[in-house]
């Protein structure tokens, strides 16, 4: 048996459960706020119009499965609707548009 080093790549990503896909949407917001580092660039940069459609992204999302999920479900959804959205305001106070 070898000992050879695993990389990420040869991890399996989990799917399918709903508090793990708003986080992962949630850190696609937070790196278009420039708070997180582009794995990619290992920059930090903002992306306002890509922030804004996230957001509101999530709060469609929110809409429309307002009655529809657990309760820790819908509160993790609304804690990071929140968050994001300070954030954002933190980020972009005062930049057109925002």
């Amino acid at each position: 048996m070898t000992d050879t080093p695993r990389t990420a790549a040869d991890m399996p990503l989990p799917g399918g459960e709903f508090s793990l896909f708003i986080t992962r949407i949630s850190f696609q917001g937070l790196l278009a706020c420039g708070v997180l580092e582009n794995p990619v660039t290992q920059e930090k940069q903002t992306n306002q119009p890509m922030a804004t459609a996230l957001i509101k992204d999530l709060e469609m999302l929110q809409a429309k499965t307002s009655g529809n999920l657990e309760p820790d479900e819908e509160a993790h959804l609304a804690k990071v609707v929140g968050d994001l959205r300070a954030v954002y305001d933190r980020v972009f106070a005062g930049a057109a548009g925002s």
